[in-house]
């Protein structure tokens, strides 16, 4: 059984993260406590799921073992198991387990917690695990504030972020800890879950003796979203709905429950980059389905439809260009009906506009070629203009040669002559660029005009 203690060696109380454990202990093992917590996984065999993280031979489950845990970031969505694995490591080594809110402290608690943490290992030799949730709301003097106690041990830290913290923390933090990633959970590992709940009678639902219809439970895990919290809250609502109307826990009884799914998606964080990835891509890839499904899921997740209209622009013209030079026209104007529209109907051009661009002819050498050509200008700096082509008086008109008199094209160097023969612009052949890739390949290569 483990040691708690809310007085300290040296006599003083401890901060409110222990206070804060005791709590969260005596309110755990309380009949009326969520179900989410009364399930909480309390040793490393208890924990489902997260395999690649946690399975046998895996970095972390050796350090785990053998007490040799370093300072970690976990990060993963809601619902993934940050705290619960916080807490189960600090189990296992014994140690003492600070949690701690970044949204509700600063600095001056995170200070008491390590005043007392040196004090606990230097009179008794006892370990703190500082468990810090949303750690990525620390600003950088916050997160530098922990640095030199990390380094000497007074702590390990634990981490927890919904974020990316390659982006979301100071490069000097990561570098003394192991991010450890949590995906979402798979809908087996939280069918698992729910199952354990309902036969679990000290901790989980099993005094009810709710009957299930088939099938329900998975549609509780897919509502979850990989989120295990939701998931078991959404099993504790139907679950005591069934019990008092005395019926079985069928699908009609679980849309009691059940509601539009939490999407793990939001405007300014790692998943908004996620999905808006994958929409792009999609779309390069010339899968329309696919491009629609992360289209709506931004749009369910309450992204402004602007910001698509101007991606699906960029797209046009980087991705698409000028295998179908219409592709730039289609989203432009997306982009204003849009504008027009508004939602609801607004969704239908944003559809359009989707399909058009996945569907379309792709070519990215426009995008290339001026990506070259600035390169060669920073290369090469400002090169003189050849005579011919510059707007002063020519002392001889006849250097110039006017293209409309021969045909729409002559052959004549436009580029400085330092960067006569270079090529920017190579179409790719795919769409209209063919017949642009023709004109080119006999203009460049015989001079005649078309």
């Amino acid at each position: 059984m483990r040691r708690w203690s809310i007085r300290q060696d040296d006599g003083r109380t401890s901060c409110y993260g222990r206070l804060m454990e005791l709590f969260d202990q005596a309110t755990n093992s309380a009949a009326g406590a969520p179900l989410a917590d009364r399930m909480r996984p309390t040793t490393l065999d208890g924990v489902v799921g997260h395999e690649e993280v946690l399975g046998e031979g895996s970095f972390l489950r050796m350090a785990i073992e053998r007490d040799a845990v370093p300072s970690l970031v976990l990060w993963g969505g809601p619902g993934t198991g940050k705290t619960t694995l916080g807490r189960v490591i600090a189990t296992a080594a014994d140690a003492v387990f600070e949690p701690f809110s970044a949204v509700l402290g600063g600095v001056k608690e995170v200070r008491a917690i390590i005043a007392a943490a040196k004090d606990r290992l230097r009179l008794g030799g006892r370990r703190t695990i500082l468990f810090i949730d949303e750690i990525h709301r620390f600003n950088k003097a916050q997160q530098d504030a922990l640095l030199p106690h990390v380094e000497d041990g007074t702590v390990t830290l634990i981490g927890a972020t919904t974020e990316n913290p390659s982006y979301e923390l100071n490069s000097a933090l990561i570098s003394r800890a192991r991010v450890v990633r949590l995906e979402a959970h798979e809908p087996e590992t939280l069918e698992t879950l729910l199952e354990r709940a309902l036969r679990d009678s000290e901790r989980g639902l099993g005094d009810l003796n709710v009957e299930v219809a088939p099938g329900v439970l998975r549609a509780l895990a897919d509502a979850a979203d990989g989120d295990a919290r939701r998931a078991l809250t959404l099993l504790e609502q139907a679950a005591y709905h069934a019990h008092r109307v005395g019926e079985v826990l069928s699908r009609e009884l679980a849309e009691v429950s059940l509601s539009a799914p939490s999407l793990r998606h939001d405007r300014a964080g790692d998943g908004h980059y996620d999905v808006t990835s994958a929409f792009i891509k999609s779309m390069r890839g010339s899968d329309p389905d696919a491009a629609l499904y992360y289209m709506a899921r931004m749009l369910e997740a309450g992204d402004d439809p602007l910001f698509l209209t101007r991606r699906m622009i960029i797209f046009a013209a980087e991705d698409v260009g000028n295998a179908d030079p219409r592709a730039l026209s289609v989203a432009v104007e997306a982009d204003r009906a849009f504008r027009v529209l508004g939602m609801p109907e607004g969704r239908i051009v944003l559809g359009q506009a989707c399909t058009y661009l996945a569907t379309a002819p792709k070519s990215n050498a426009s995008y290339k070629a001026i990506d070259a050509a600035i390169a060669a200008v920073r290369s090469t700096g400002s090169l003189p203009v050849p005579d011919a082509l510059k707007g002063r008086p020519l002392k001889d008109d006849s250097e110039y040669l006017y293209p409309h008199d021969h045909g729409g094209h002559v052959k004549q160097e436009y580029l400085p002559n330092r960067l006569q023969g270079a090529r920017f612009y190579e179409p790719t052949g795919a769409g209209y660029e063919r017949h642009i890739l023709g004109r080119l390949s006999q203009w460049r290569g015989e001079g005649e005009s078309t």
